[in-house]
């Protein structure tokens, strides 16, 4: 059984359409990233998954599970949403110890090798309250931890951190993902997700306009190339009649164009039978960051259609 599976989910507040029919899949094993703008519904989907709110519509599944039916569906999952709260006038340690005794069980036995994992064992007798922004995520990751997940779900982890310490928790991901767990991260900052997952979600307006692997975003968007040679005006003319380019640019460093890998023999080919020589031709693959913006930056009013990727 896969750790989460979300068909058709939909969230209403009134008129407003938060989250709107959302599909994805995360492996067992994956550190998947589910990115978009602030707003868009990352968090709202969250809060659904562990039974924090109803949904208006679609169902969630953890290992198989309805977390409003049953309570075995939150068995191995934790995580927080927004930020994790704690007593500001208690000590890291005595805050989780409060939190161990509610799990019970072995919680209490996993403490100190929580605190060991997350780096907090030699400020664990400090007051909450003297902690950091970072320190704070870092206890809320223990905290997670105690219950020993299988999946651990977290709201925007490095949100308010400084370089060093969003650093460390891609860090403490990666590590925690090498352990086996699977993770879900909601994020809006491409660089995290681009570090640490290997299959994200992008909402936009409450939908998905794509889920698959970072290869299969990347292989969403055409090449452009920039083209340089001996008689740019020539090259201008022939380019603009060349069968599969598009998108022509022109400007004081050549030309750029969109076009297929096997349109690219041609157009050389036809550039040297005019006697123009090609000086430079240059792919220019659009970073994910470029990727990302193409598919949020469109009409807000509704989701864009879906493009899901996922082979299961």
């Amino acid at each position: 059984m896969n750790p989460v599976e979300l068909r058709g989910l939909v969230k209403r507040y009134g008129e407003i359409v938060a989250v709107d029919h959302v599909d994805l899949t995360v492996h067992a094993g994956d550190v998947y990233g589910y990115l978009g703008p602030n707003g868009a519904g990352k968090t709202t989907s969250l809060r659904m998954m562990l039974g924090l709110i109803r949904p208006t519509g679609g169902t969630v599944r953890l290992f198989g599970h309805d977390p409003l039916a049953t309570v075995r569906a939150l068995e191995g999952v934790a995580g927080f949403v927004e930020e994790p709260r704690f007593y500001p006038y208690l000590s890291g340690r005595k805050n989780l110890e409060l939190l161990a005794a509610f799990d019970g069980g072995q919680a209490r036995a996993q403490i100190e090798g929580v605190l060991e994992t997350v780096e907090l064992r030699s400020r664990a007798s400090d007051r909450v309250g003297a902690y950091s922004h970072g320190m704070k995520q870092r206890l809320g990751i223990a905290a997670a931890l105690l219950r020993q997940p299988r999946l651990l779900l977290l709201d925007e982890p490095t949100t308010g951190l400084d370089p060093v310490g969003m650093r460390d928790m891609r860090m403490l991901i990666r590590r925690l993902a090498g352990e086996g767990i699977t993770v879900l991260l909601s994020s809006h900052q491409l660089t995290e997700v681009e570090e640490v997952c290997n299959r994200v979600a992008i909402i936009r307006a409450g939908g998905i306009v794509f889920e698959g692997g970072l290869d299969d975003l990347r292989r969403t968007a055409a090449t452009r190339y920039r083209l340089r040679t001996t008689d740019p005006e020539r090259t201008v003319a022939i380019c603009t009649v060349q069968p599969g380019l598009r998108d022509l640019r022109s400007d004081d460093d050549g030309l750029t164009f969109v076009a297929d890998e096997e349109a690219i023999p041609d157009l050389s080919v036809a550039l040297v039978e005019a006697g123009v020589a090609i000086t430079a031709l240059i792919p220019q693959r659009p970073s994910l960051e470029d990727l990302f913006f193409d598919f949020i930056e469109g009409e807000q009013s509704a989701p864009a259609q879906p493009r899901v990727m996922d082979p299961a």
